[in-house]
């Protein structure tokens, strides 16, 4: 008999989710583009959770990306970013006019480091897009401290990792102008699509219903069957199934956050590699890292002994497409030995524990 092979993801789901989502097929209301209805309390619950002053529900993380980077006039400007994400953090800079440059990650953390940010900041810099690399905090405050030089310039963070992290006693999406969320079904907070951006500002009323229109085809001032467009917007609004799970989801995000620090302090402590994801009470811990000098081949033992892992991520600056961008040698070094591990509270302990001894023995 074989072993069960031990996944790197896997959504933690029980009859909750299940009949919330029955409730919604049988009410026949599976999603409207106007945000009500599930939609609407998802956001508010979440955005108690994060303590924002709003928060707008979407379909993607990358629908969020793409919308909060919108509310910023990019075209021709610099954003300054971490090449260590997935290519949509990079991809809504572009679509959005603007133009990416990377800066280097800190090899303790692989969040973007300040001390770079600070090298590349110009007159032409618009926006820092800072990504909480595994959950882990990025130095938000240092940021903060190095664009006061340049006042047209702004925060938007890459919280796609963050559902529940903390950063200085606060959860990540209360902290700068905008914060996006993933809601991917390997997220900690995991639904079949979905996003959210939190956003903090005193105008935040006013930007609501910007980003309101944007994410329901530019489409205002409804009133039954008659409305208007005044501006271009997209298909990036969530449906009620996702956000019904999402509410189930969020209830015991806390709980499932927990689980994956407790794994995490077990990596830490017994893992014998000497780079490896760092233990804060404050990560979120979506993933775990390790790093190592023959990737491909540590992955293909992990897989002959039924360990799933993954490459998060290959640097953005290496893909064809952004070639001609700027280079970052660090984080390219560092993306060629990354591999992620499982980390998610369905881990059994014998399971953690055949992890951690693999691990060890290939080191």
């Amino acid at each position: 008999m074989m072993n069960k092979k031990i996944k790197l993801f896997d959504p933690v789901i029980n009859q909750l989710e299940e009949k919330k989502v029955l409730e919604v097929l049988r009410s026949g209301n599976w999603a409207s583009g106007a945000g009500k209805g599930n939609v609407k309390k998802f956001e508010d619950e979440f955005q108690n959770y994060v303590n924002s002053d709003e928060c707008l529900a979407v379909n993607s993380g990358t629908a969020a990306l793409n919308i909060a980077l919108s509310l910023m006039n990019l075209k021709n400007r610099h954003v300054i970013l971490p090449s260590m994400s997935f290519v949509s953090t990079a991809n809504a800079v572009i679509l959005n006019g603007g133009i990416p440059i990377f800066a280097e990650i800190e090899p303790e953390t692989l969040c973007i480091n300040p001390e770079s940010v600070e090298k590349l900041l110009t007159k032409k810099t618009k926006l820092i897009l800072p990504v909480h690399f595994g959950g882990m905090p990025c130095k938000l405050k240092e940021i903060e401290d190095i664009i006061k030089k340049n006042s047209d310039c702004c925060i938007i963070e890459d919280a796609a990792h963050a559902a529940g992290t903390k950063y200085r006693k606060k959860k990540i999406g209360s902290h700068s102008f905008g914060s996006c969320f993933s809601f991917h079904p390997v997220k900690n907070l995991a639904m079949p699509t979905g996003g959210a951006i939190t956003i903090n500002d005193e105008k935040h009323e006013k930007i609501r219903k910007e980003i309101e229109a944007k994410r329901w085809c530019g489409i205002t001032d409804r009133k039954s069957s008659e409305y208007n467009v005044k501006n271009i917007g997209n298909n990036y609004y969530m449906n009620e199934i996702s956000a019904a799970i999402g509410l189930v989801q969020l209830k015991k995000l806390d709980k499932m956050n927990n689980q994956r620090r407790n794994i995490a302090k077990i990596y830490s402590k017994e893992i014998n590699l000497e780079n490896k994801m760092p233990f804060d009470e404050n990560c979120a811990y979506h993933l775990y890292w390790i790093r190592v000098k023959n990737q491909k081949k540590f992955r293909k033992i992990l897989e002959e002994k039924n360990i799933e892992t993954g490459t998060h991520y290959r640097a953005i600056h290496t893909f064809d497409f952004y070639k001609k961008f700027k280079k970052a040698p660090i984080t390219e070094k560092i993306s060629k030995e990354i591999i992620t591990i499982p980390i998610h509270p369905n881990l059994k302990i014998h399971e953690i524990d055949k992890i951690v001894s693999t691990v060890n023995s290939l080191s």
